[in-house]
């Protein structure tokens, strides 16, 4: 039986790519040969033209967040647009918790 695919970016290329997940394996990505991005199985990119997801995308990225599918329901509230990551950044602070462990939705 093969293994489950999960999600992997290139985030200069603004490309995913799903893959067997390997972890002692590192991906390059097929159109700039840099090193890919675990993202998780309940990864959903963003379109290629939408710069400003991708920027949210990376941000959260970079803040150690990621995209991994939970027992109930997947990965929870993510934000899509810059306003809303700073409104959950605020958040974020406002309750004393780093970036990834906050969720935005309480």
């Amino acid at each position: 039986m093969g293994h489950a695919k999960t999600s992997y970016v290139c985030l200069p290329c603004r490309a995913s790519y799903k893959q067997p997940y390997d972890r002692d394996r590192e991906r390059r990505c097929p159109r700039c040969a840099r090193t890919l991005i675990h993202v998780g199985s309940a990864f959903a990119p963003p379109r290629r033209r939408d710069t400003s997801a991708w920027r949210v995308l990376s941000t959260l990225l970079h803040a150690g967040v990621r995209f991994h599918k939970s027992c109930c329901g997947g990965p929870g509230y993510r934000p899509r647009t810059l306003s809303e990551l700073r409104a959950d950044t605020a958040g974020a602070r406002a309750r004393g918790l780093a970036f990834h462990k906050y969720s935005g939705t309480t």
